[in-house]
């Protein structure tokens, strides 16, 4: 494994050239990428409706091709579903990225082209390595295994050639990855796809407590689970006692810092390292490039084209819409990609600010709707406003105002959510008010749901019932008041609910 670590060590280096270029060319590069997917796609339905075979520059492009919602793609997304072609995207799509987060149904999914996987998903994980090597050229982490903790897939149930799938993009990709690829892996995609997530942490446990593990990708949820239930068998304090070669974690999807504590008291010192990624259902678009910074280096040729709205203009009936060439440091930014999966101009919902334009690097801001992301459940507003509103149709319950955020994984305690509602007219019953919501989110939110199953990520959420005129001296005490200033539904943080609930002690 030492020849093999330094042979992909030098092979990884060599990336770094390329890199540079589009760090230097950033422009024309994007404007290269989108020349091409114009070019690939004018035989399409998509690019026939749009005239994409005259089309010759952004502006026309941008005049052209309206920027699109999830729900404005579906119709043709959901065509591709039921297995036809050449809807979005000239390639044969035969995989889907499932994920929650629309307002219309209990997932999404998203078309991964054969493009997709090799110039942007596996592309972008290659150079998460080729950066990692980049900057610390002792690494041995190809003299062991990487750990993936992915999803689960399933064959696709709208197609009546049964020749298509969907799944967690993480599933997509574990059973798509090249050969030299699973070769540095653990566990078996057997275990590492298995549906029933108590099943699969215990099974993943048992198969990986041996095994010489030197980086582990996924998202904090799930590998906390993992590396205690390791400790617990093996009766350790630290995971590095049992993977004592154990280098980095590379991590994405949810937000890191509330797990950095955690993490630290599962493994001490200073061995481990975190970097971060910004891969999601739609592509692979930024990573950490630099050891000392968070900031995330914006991947300019992967076949996907970059645009931004200004957050101050999102409710606008035309909002001014931007490319690469006139983003500012410092503002924040709606997300608006057009990928070589056939999503056009299509709005992703998440948020950026630029830290720097020379190179482009971003950190990822937020979401342009309030949701709570801290596990992966991805919960919505319009989610959070279904539950509620069932909960008071089946208890008799009136409700004034809420809002809910995440209960932090600790080291003995799990996860969960936290509300505060302010009643009109009260629940006879808390619990089952409480039991509604619960069990409303996990029929609409198919996330939420999975981190919910076993009690395994996420427990059952607690609801507090606050005094009439809460939320009236929360606002007051901010000098919120008035018809333009709302509660916040959902935040992926806990300063709202520790602000109100320590409002509420004091007041008692």
């Amino acid at each position: 494994m030492q020849i093999f670590n330094s042979i992909l060590t030098w092979v990884m280096k060599k990336r770094i050239h390329q890199i540079e270029l589009f760090i230097k060319y950033p422009l024309e590069v994007q404007d290269e990428s989108l020349k091409r997917l114009l070019n690939n796609a004018q035989s399409t339905e998509f690019g026939k409706q749009y005239g994409f075979d005259d089309l010759i520059s952004y502006d026309d492009y941008k005049k052209r091709v309206p920027v699109h919602t999830y729900e404005q793609l579906f119709p043709y997304i959901e065509r591709h579903m039921r297995g036809e072609q050449n809807i979005l995207w000239p390639s044969e799509i035969k995989w889907f990225a499932k994920s929650s987060g629309t307002t219309n149904a209990r997932s999404k999914f998203i078309p991964v082209s054969p493009e997709a996987l090799e110039d942007c998903h596996f592309k972008g994980g290659k150079d998460l390595l080729s950066i990692y090597v980049n900057n610390f050229p002792d690494t041995q982490i190809f003299s062991g295994k990487g750990l993936g903790v992915g999803g689960s897939h399933q064959a696709n149930e709208y197609d009546p050639s049964s020749t298509s799938y969907y799944g967690d993009v993480s599933a997509v990709l574990m059973k798509n990855l090249p050969p030299w690829a699973q070769f540095i892996r653990t566990p078996s995609l057997e275990v590492a796809l298995m549906t029933d997530w108590e099943e699969k942490i215990d099974m993943l446990a048992h198969e990986t407590k041996n095994v010489d593990v030197r980086h582990i990708s996924g998202v904090p949820t799930w590998t906390v689970l993992l590396i205690q239930r390791i400790m617990e068998l093996e009766k350790k304090s630290s995971i590095l006692d049992v993977w004592p070669n154990l280098e980095v974690f590379f991590h994405g999807a949810v937000a890191f810092g509330p797990y950095r504590s955690l993490f630290k008291s599962l493994a001490p010192g200073n061995q481990m390292r975190y970097w971060e990624t910004y891969n999601a259902s739609e592509g692979f678009f930024g990573i950490q490039d630099r050891k000392d910074s968070e900031e995330l280096l914006l991947m300019l040729d992967y076949g996907v084209y970059y645009e931004f709205i200004p957050v101050d203009e999102l409710d606008k009936e035309d909002p001014h819409v931007i490319n690469l060439s006139e983003v500012e440091i410092g503002k924040n930014y709606a997300m608006v990609i057009t990928t070589n999966a056939g999503l056009w101009r299509y709005n992703i919902g998440d948020t950026v600010k630029f830290t720097s334009i020379s190179p482009h690097r971003i950190k990822i801001s937020g979401r342009t709707k309030h949701f709570i992301n801290a596990f992966g459940e991805e919960v919505i507003i319009e989610n959070a406003e279904a539950a509620i509103s069932r909960a008071c149709e089946l208890t008799g319950a009136v409700i004034d105002n809420f809002t809910a955020g995440p209960v932090y994984l600790e080291k003995s305690k799990r996860g969960g959510h936290e509300w505060i509602i302010e009643f009109k007219k009260e629940p006879q019953s808390l619990d089952e008010f409480t039991r509604i919501i619960d069990e409303t989110l996990r029929k609409i939110n198919s996330d939420y749901d999975g981190k919910r199953m076993h009690d395994l990520a996420l427990i059952a959420p607690k609801v507090h019932n606050v005094p009439v005129g809460t939320f009236y001296n929360w606002m007051k005490k901010r000098g919120k008041l008035g018809g333009q200033n709302k509660v916040p539904r959902l935040s992926n943080n806990r300063e709202i609910l520790e602000e109100i609930l320590e409002l509420t002690n004091s007041s008692v």
